[in-house]
């Protein structure tokens, strides 16, 4: 069984080619020089050449702030491209999961958003995020939409690595405070998404449609940041102080959701799958960047 994987250079298309996928299933990820995912001929070529099980799309413009003046770009890998996709694999009958973003709404409730929440977005991020879902929802009926926030691991760019950098060259944080989200482990999230396409694939009556997977347990930002610096200084990091600033102290060329937690309810009722606490995801990323806690000396009386 061949499973195909898209965005496969990205945090989580990297823990997608590292799951312990079940024997007799193989993951392939080509890489984006070979394989165009705008180009509606290369992508019709790839999904024909073999008998794909599954694909599995996590590729994404995903530069939120350089996507206000790179419009087009945006649009062609976030909307066009699950467009393309969800046609080829729509014509073949194959199961596609996309992954998509919290983005999709404006940040306004204080709730954490239900899959259903009526979608709103601020940014041309997420406009063309919402595109792309809109695209999977209506080009392949056999699809599941994935919904995730703030995915971090030992991987490619992203917040845990900023704060441990950051934390070795600063003697003071500054970050903001009244963004509240859901930390999200890539490895978490990828095991999610393996575990969904498996299923689709096993099952014709497996549950479709939209859903949301973030580690359990809501932060800010600044809260966020003073988890890292802690862990990092349980490994023999720096310790220093973390200060919370509003959002109004730091500006940025698009417009931040205030209120990204996302629900899981529907993600464990459709496919048993209950996140872990962000904690402990964010443990193991550490051990992995940093190392383990040092031990405690005790003192000698």
């Amino acid at each position: 069984m061949d499973i195909l994987i898209l965005g496969g250079a990205g945090q989580v298309g990297t823990e997608l080619q590292a799951y312990p996928w079940p024997k007799g299933v193989h993951a392939q990820a080509p890489s984006r020089e070979a394989l165009d995912i705008t180009d509606e001929a290369a992508v019709a070529q790839i999904i024909s050449e073999r008998d794909w099980a599954a694909v599995i799309n996590t590729a994404a413009y995903t530069a939120v702030d350089k996507a206000e003046s790179d419009v087009a770009a945006a649009w062609r890998l976030n909307a066009l491209a699950p467009a393309i996709l969800a046609a080829e694999t729509a014509r073949k009958k194959i199961p596609l999961v996309h992954v998509s973003t919290d983005y999709v709404f404006d940040g306004s409730d204080t709730d954490a958003y239900e899959p259903n929440t009526p979608i709103g977005p601020t940014s041309v991020y997420g406009a063309s995020k919402a595109a792309g879902e809109m695209a999977v929802r209506t080009g392949n009926p056999r699809h599941a939409i994935v919904r995730t926030a703030w995915v971090v691991s030992p991987h490619r760019g992203n917040f845990v690595k900023t704060m441990l950098r950051l934390a070795a060259e600063r003697d003071t944080l500054t970050v903001v405070d009244d963004q509240h989200g859901c930390p999200t482990s890539a490895a978490d999230l990828a095991a999610a998404l393996a575990t969904i396409a498996l299923r689709l694939v096993a099952d014709a009556q497996a549950p479709t449609g939209t859903f949301h997977c973030v580690n359990a347990g809501a932060t800010t930002w600044h809260g966020f940041a003073q988890a890292i610096v802690a862990g990092n200084a349980q490994r023999g990091g720096r310790a220093i102080p973390v200060e919370g600033i509003p959002t109004s102290a730091y500006r940025t060329p698009a417009r931040r959701p205030a209120n990204s937690q996302l629900s899981t309810a529907s993600l464990t009722a459709a496919f048993g799958l209950t996140p872990r606490p962000w904690q402990e995801a964010l443990e193991d990323i550490l051990d992995r960047l940093v190392g383990p806690r040092k031990a405690i000396e005790k003192a000698i009386p």
